[in-house]
């Protein structure tokens, strides 16, 4: 079995968030500690441009954003399963907890207080070249102020609270799904930010599924250098199945583009090989890691033709 390969670093919630999803499968993984703020040479060179954080690696296939990652991690491991079916919209509720509820959390975990929990150890000069990296990162996104991201995630997390007040263990009945997991997330950086007894606490069913879904763990991992993950990449013998579907609007094998349409905009070219309503798959070469094929999600991506030169 190919090894399963995440790039990521500690402090990233979205890497948390795959670490947990790993632990609730019970998988073992490798780790690439990936630098938090741009240049990321290594990384680029298996994504061709993209930078989000984390990214899974399985030979010379390469999974970009969490929703995707969790239908790889699916097929790797069927059961216990993140889609369960009694839970058609956990996918939607997942979607709209890492792009809408990850917004309103942020402003409330980077104040001056949570900044310096979260950068504790480290000098100003880290934490001023971090802002600017997240200043480019997410130029043009209006954001929310902190007065406004307060009000709205208390109401937010009173809702979740009136969700979970009827003695379910997780957000859709007794079984976990990928909705958790988004949640989840979202208050493990909150609380990174010392902010756990100040908005979590104060709900108590919610603070009891938080401990619940943090008790997955993170499975078993060891760490591998960058170098060597590109060496696999470089070396894999193949990849994994895909096609480009019918009627979905662009051909096999043409040439397009692929980026995020919220924030990290960064486009990545390549020749394309796959596609569904759920998935693009692009195939693109690097002196270091080889022909790679890099897997978007279809939703919150766009996908363009290139413009000949």
């Amino acid at each position: 079995m190919t090894e399963l390969i995440l790039h990521q670093y500690e402090g990233s919630p979205f890497a948390e968030k795959a670490r947990l999803m790993l632990g609730f499968k019970g998988l073992a993984w490798r780790a690439v500690a990936i630098p938090q703020i741009m240049p990321k040479p290594d990384l680029v060179a298996l994504t061709g441009g993209y930078r989000k954080t984390p990214v899974l690696q399985v030979g010379a296939d390469v999974y970009c954003d969490t929703a995707l990652i969790a239908r790889r991690l699916e097929q790797e491991a069927p059961e216990p399963t993140l889609f369960p079916a009694a839970a058609p919209l956990a996918p939607m509720l997942a979607q709209w907890a890492d792009t809408t509820l990850f917004w309103t959390m942020i402003p409330v975990a980077m104040q001056p207080a949570g900044i310096a929990k979260i950068f504790a150890g480290v000098g100003p000069e880290v934490v001023k070249a971090f802002g600017a990296d997240r200043a480019s990162f997410t130029s043009g996104m209006r954001r929310q102020s902190f007065v406004d991201a307060s009000a709205n995630l208390g109401l937010i997390l009173a809702r979740f609270e009136s969700q979970l007040g009827d003695g379910r263990r997780f957000l859709f009945g007794d079984a976990a799904s990928i909705a958790d997991f988004s949640l989840a997330h979202n208050l493990w950086f909150l609380r990174r930010a010392g902010l756990r007894e100040a908005w979590i606490d104060r709900h108590g069913s919610v603070s009891a599924w938080f401990d619940r879904v943090l008790g997955f763990g993170h499975g078993t991992s060891r760490p591998l250098d960058a170098a060597q993950a590109l060496a696999i990449a470089a070396a894999a013998p193949g990849h994994a199945a895909c096609e480009v579907g019918p009627g979905l609007g662009f051909e096999a094998g043409a040439a397009v583009t692929v980026a995020a349409t919220d924030y990290g905009v960064d486009p990545v070219a390549g020749r394309l090989v796959g596609l569904t309503a759920e998935e693009v798959v692009v195939e693109r070469r690097d002196e270091r890691a080889g022909a790679v094929h890099v897997h978007f999600p279809r939703t919150g991506y766009q996908i363009r033709k290139q413009e000949a030169a």
